[in-house]
């Protein structure tokens, strides 16, 4: 029993991995094989006749550059707006009570619900006025209403887990409210932030419908590919492609350490 159980739980593993880094593994030999690699007949799993001819023309697009940078600062604004904002809310969610406590969660939710299409026109009128049309920091914010409502849920269950007598012993020591969440609460609370962080990069960096909306000339890579790559040819799709998934997977991979301690956290 004990190994059919393992058998079974090894199989798990191995196809969720090949869920996640076969299309990824294709992409690369799509972006790095060249238009004889992706019209090439049958297909070649292992990687043949590689170039870089693909990826090096690519990336002299003109704009390409600059639209990386966008995306970059967008992502990095929205990221530390997540955190800045969402955090605060979900450890109020955590630790007091007020009336319509389980409302507003569900409000909260509910937002992400809410059709952006519909907010479109306003927000372009409004960010027009206000100064904030074609920036980064314009997109960051409305990538920041996105990822928020995720930030604050995943915050709170995370302060839940972490018992409250701790924060108490701090008082009892000494600490003020801000010490002791400082000093106690956010060390042990960390690694979920820092998924909640990735999360929200994650969201900003492959958001295309609110940064093609709100930009004309800084767009985001991803808006800029959008248009670039219409009428492009199928392997210089395939180096686009390859381009924004590289960014999310070096991201995740250089603070992979909080996540897998997120598991001890969410499980007390």
């Amino acid at each position: 029993m004990n190994a059919l159980r393992r058998t079974v739980y090894f199989t798990g593993i191995v196809a969720l991995c090949a869920w996640v880094l076969v299309p990824i593994y294709f992409i690369a030999l799509g972006a790095f094989g060249g238009r004889i690699g992706v019209f090439r007949w049958p297909k070649s799993i292992l990687p043949t006749d590689t170039s870089l001819a693909a990826m090096q023309l690519f990336l002299q697009v003109e704009g390409v550059g600059q639209a990386m940078v966008n995306s970059i600062i967008a992502a990095c604004i929205t990221m530390a707006l997540s955190i800045a904002l969402g955090a605060p809310a979900g450890y109020a969610l955590a630790r007091f009570t007020f009336p319509g406590q389980n409302a507003y969660r569900l409000l909260v939710l509910m937002t992400r619900a809410f059709p952006l299409a519909i907010l479109a026109l306003p927000l372009t009128v409004a960010f027009i006025r206000i100064g904030l049309y074609d920036t980064a920091f314009g997109v960051a914010l409305i990538h920041t209403a996105l990822a928020l409502p995720f930030a604050a849920l995943v915050s709170a269950s995370l302060f839940q887990a972490i018992p409250r007598e701790l924060e108490e012993a701090a008082w009892v020591f000494g600490c003020t409210r801000l010490q002791a969440f400082m000093k106690v609460v956010l060390p042990l609370a960390l690694p979920g932030i820092a998924a909640t962080a990735i999360f929200a990069f994650v969201i900003s960096w492959n958001e295309v419908f609110a940064a093609s909306v709100l930009t004309v000339r800084n767009r985001t890579l991803t808006a800029y590919l959008l248009t670039v790559l219409a009428e492009s040819p199928l392997h210089f799709r395939f180096a686009g492609g390859f381009l924004l998934i590289v960014p999310s997977i070096v991201f995740i991979f250089a603070v992979r350490k909080y996540l897998f301690a997120m598991w001890g956290i969410a499980n007390r």
